[in-house]
């Protein structure tokens, strides 16, 4: 209990920090999880500098620009816990941000791994509808319960709690 009230106190206190920094680590974690799981990578053979990457990239991107998209939502459209309201969240959060914000996370990944723009269209051609209709197949229902159930402070955790599985299906997907 302990723990959750300083978490509480430095989320108040720091937000975009702690919302940056909660973000790199799952999405680190979803890495870590990627490798060691899903490609049963061992240890010896284990990239951390791909893992650090996928959490630099969560950090200062990912983690920020959700806390400040979540915040936009609930200027525009309010705080209300109400089924019209979180309707309208959740269309603009799956038709508006989220097609957008793959196409940033891939470009911005590639960047990260040093590829140029030619290979970044190449790999936006390869993966970018796979990510996209794997998004929706998730992410509506999490975030119907998002916007209706779990206050704004909390949103990107939330997020970022089911996103470990969802980091873990990214970071396989544009490591392929």
């Amino acid at each position: 209990m302990a723990l959750f009230k300083t978490y509480q106190k430095l989320l108040k206190n720091h937000f975009m920090v702690v919302q940056a920094v909660q973000t790199g680590l799952l999405m680190g974690t979803g890495d870590f999880i990627a490798q060691t799981v899903i490609e049963g990578k061992k240890i010896k053979n284990y990239q951390l500098k791909r893992t650090v990457k996928f959490t630099l990239l969560g950090t200062c991107f990912v983690g920020p620009t959700l806390s400040l998209w979540y915040r936009l939502l609930a200027r525009t459209f309010g705080t209300e816990i109400s089924t019209s309201t979180t309707l309208k969240k959740v269309a603009c959060d799956q038709l508006i941000f989220a097609p957008s914000f793959l196409a940033l996370f891939v470009t911005n990944l590639n960047l990260l791994n040093g590829r140029n723009f030619e290979d970044i269209k190449k790999d936006l051609n390869t993966n970018y509808v796979d990510l996209l209709i794997a998004n929706w197949k998730l992410w509506p229902a999490v975030q119907l319960v998002n916007f209706y159930v779990v206050p704004l402070n909390y949103q990107v955790l939330l997020v970022q709690g089911v996103a470990v599985v969802w980091n873990t299906y990214l970071s396989w997907k544009t490591h392929l």
